[in-house]
């Protein structure tokens, strides 16, 4: 069974079944999100790395990024939440959401991870938090969304979410045209 059919029937299976296997996705999304931080810091002591930035700069920069990331990805997860979803692919809202952020770009929430995990990269002053890990993080996401994502919200949102796609670009985020 491919991931894309796995994904698919959870999200379209019985409720009691989604709910159980959120905080599972939303275990999963932790460690996820945790690897590329955790590895930095590792990577950094095992190489015994130099600092990145001096501590002000890194906090300057940082900090805004955490913010703005952690803004973002609550903004979305509300989102979710009022059209009847959650976050985790396993208990997805049951319609295409193409308000707020969505409107700009299809991928807001991981816009939001891909921030905070570089404000913290930076925060910390993690060379390979910041030139490593963290653009492994993108491509692994990217990679993702395209080979997983895209083709079950396809297969489960159909038309909808083929015309979303073909107006609201993927990451780089637009100002909404055409409806």
């Amino acid at each position: 069974m491919s991931l894309v059919t796995l994904f698919y029937s959870i999200a379209t299976g019985s409720r009691r079944r989604r709910a159980l296997l959120t905080p599972l996705g939303v275990a999963f999304g932790v460690g996820w999100i945790l690897l590329p931080i955790l590895g930095g810091l590792y990577t950094d002591a095992a190489f015994d790395l130099p600092r990145l930035l001096p501590p002000v700069v890194g906090a300057a920069i940082g900090w805004p990024l955490i913010a703005a990331g952690v803004v973002l990805h609550l903004s979305c997860l509300v989102l979710f939440a009022k059209a009847k979803g959650t976050g985790v692919p396993f208990n997805p809202p049951p319609q295409v959401v193409t308000r707020g952020p969505y409107a700009w770009t299809r991928n807001p929430m991981l816009i939001g991870l891909f921030a905070g995990v570089m404000g913290i990269g930076l925060l910390v002053g993690s060379v390979s938090i910041v030139c490593v890990w963290t653009p492994v993080f993108v491509v692994a996401n990217v990679i993702e969304v395209k080979v997983v994502e895209e083709p079950e919200l396809e297969r489960r949102l159909g038309k909808g979410y083929t015309e979303y796609k073909r107006r609201v670009p993927m990451f780089l985020p637009t100002p909404p045209r055409g409806s």
